[in-house]
């Protein structure tokens, strides 16, 4: 369900603060929750319990410690089931014979799930995975009012897939006892940008368990826009730069030089050569 325990993705929250040397348990009764959480009959499955905290109201969740969530859900679901009363919780006075009630774990049983958790993995139901590795899927846009395990940053994002685990519980039936249908659970790969946008490191992603009913096939890729054809007069060879032809200039018609006479004005030498090669004509005169 949309809530605001779902904040993977979110940002403004600040870093998150590691405690140096953090104990195990801060104060006996976070002993004491971890003890009924785990093998205290109250929660038939980890889904339940996680759906408890999502109904817790906002402002509780967010300034409540980890193990007063788990004392806010193992209230809830007790109520729920009739394990107590809201009056028990508040006087802490039993008021009911306790019938119906789960017989808890042993202490030896308690340390076998401490240590190896509990086998979701199964052997019937949907076996057939429907993706392979390397298909492209989408995470499907969701808003279910109950549990699931499809985080709202991934919704409608494109991935990959990277793992084909098995066939596994599937959670939002199982949190609500509607039955476990197993079906195939995958890892998928989400590019960063793919989910924080172009800001994002290019080459971070995410990875992510998602169970079948999550995702859908991706839409096929658009069939890439063909080139136009280079034509023979314009196809470069190899190793030569073209240059573009350019077209020949119309000649201008030359115009014609007019040839103007030089006017040479005799030197002395060449009046002298004239005066030779002519005599004078005499001149007579009457007496």
């Amino acid at each position: 369900m949309n809530g605001v325990h779902d904040m993977g993705g979110m940002t403004c929250f600040g870093p998150v603060v590691c405690e140096k040397d953090e104990p195990l348990f801060h104060a006996p009764w976070e002993r004491r929750v971890f003890a009924l959480g785990l093998g205290g009959g109250v929660w038939t499955c980890f889904d339940e319990a996680r759906y408890g905290l999502e109904r817790m109201d906002p402002a509780h969740y967010l300034t409540s410690s980890y193990y007063e969530h788990w004392l806010a859900s193992l209230e809830m679901v007790a109520i729920e089931r009739g394990l107590v009363t809201s009056e028990e919780l508040a006087t802490g006075v039993t008021q009911t014979t306790g019938e119906g009630v789960r017989t808890p774990l042993s202490p030896e049983g308690a340390m076998v799930v401490v240590r190896q958790g509990t086998p979701f993995h199964r052997n019937s139901g949907r076996l057939k995975p429907r993706f392979k590795v390397g298909d492209r899927v989408v995470a499907k846009n969701l808003n279910p009012s109950g549990h699931t395990r499809l985080p709202r940053y991934v919704r409608g994002r494109q991935g990959e897939i990277h793992i084909a685990h098995g066939t596994f519980v599937y959670p939002d039936t199982k949190a609500h006892g509607q039955g476990e249908q197993p079906q195939p659970l995958y890892c998928v790969r989400f590019d960063a940008r793919e989910l924080w946008g172009p800001n994002a490191a290019r080459r971070d992603h995410l990875y992510i368990d998602l169970w079948e009913d999550y995702l859908a096939p991706a839409a096929s890729p658009q069939p890439a826009t063909k080139q136009p054809a280079v034509t023979k007069a314009t196809k470069a060879r190899p190793g030569k730069k073209v240059t573009p032809v350019r077209k020949a200039a119309a000649a201008k018609p030359v115009a014609k030089q007019k040839t103007s006479k030089r006017k040479t004005t005799p030197t002395k030498r060449t009046a002298a050569a004239k005066a030779k090669a002519k005599p004078a004509k005499r001149k007579y005169s009457r007496s």
